[in-house]
């Protein structure tokens, strides 16, 4: 039996990149998968058809997962097609960097509210349907510069920072209840985010990479899997870095 048969997954950002990885990889063990994009609509429904080839229901729908509104309605439509929400992954992420002497409220409210406020967003919709079940995951999508910052970075440290204390504050609230809430966060991961650095640039974080190179997408979706499944049924409040031994 593949580890998560039968069970529906909800993940937010997941047109590319590392959220697209992890629905594939869900997906892959029995997972069906109920995913958002904001703008990437051609990138959605390529990744829906490849769900569907793999014997799952799969459905991509468009929502800002930083209004509050938004999200609601979202999981309201997921919970009418798939009837449950077992895991959730809460991926959606931007990042707007600027020293903090050029950095405008804008970029810092834009950071804050889909890197953080999103998280609260859908946790706040998904957690009564879950109780319900008597169970569920909860993975939220960190980082290593929310562990140890970055400069340039202020808004988008804080906002991982921040997910990292909201996630543990949520496993105490709802481990009795059988909701395992967990965080992962990943070092440098080859994705859009990090195809515009030079290769100077690259190299320079390399030297500081135990592992010597950057991660993958899927590096990442292998992890989340394991939270996923019953595979880590007693685990729930931890931090699991996808590094490559960078944070160690």
């Amino acid at each position: 039996m593949k580890l998560l048969e039968g069970k529906t997954a909800l993940i937010t950002g997941a047109s590319r990149g590392i959220g697209q990885a992890i629905a594939l990889r869900f997906a892959e063990q029995g997972a069906h998968i109920a995913f958002t994009y904001l703008s990437s609509a051609e990138k959605a429904m390529a990744l829906e058809n490849q769900l569907h080839a793999q014997g799952v229901r799969a459905i991509g729908y468009r929502s800002d997962a930083a209004s509050f509104t938004e999200a609601e309605k979202l999981v309201n439509n997921v919970l009418m097609e798939f009837q449950h929400v077992d895991i959730v992954v809460n991926n959606a992420g931007i990042t707007r960097d600027n020293l903090i002497l050029r950095m405008s409220e804008q970029q810092w409210d834009e950071v804050l509210n889909t890197n953080l406020k999103s998280a609260f967003n859908i946790c706040k919709q998904v957690i009564r349907p879950m109780m319900k079940s008597r169970g569920g995951s909860i993975i939220n999508i960190s980082s290593i510069v929310g562990l140890t910052g970055n400069a340039g970075q202020t808004n988008y440290a804080a906002s991982k920072a921040g997910l990292i204390g909201f996630t543990k504050s949520l496993a105490k609230e709802l481990g009795s209840r059988n909701i395992r809430c967990n965080v992962v966060a990943p070092g440098f991961i080859e994705t859009d985010m990090t195809h515009g650095l030079t290769e100077e640039v690259k190299a320079q974080y390399i030297k500081n990479i135990p592992l010597g190179r950057y991660g993958s997408p899927d590096e990442v979706a292998r992890v989340c899997l394991f939270l996923a499944s019953d595979l880590s049924a007693y685990v729930t409040g931890q931090v699991l870095s996808v590094c490559g031994g960078l944070n160690s």
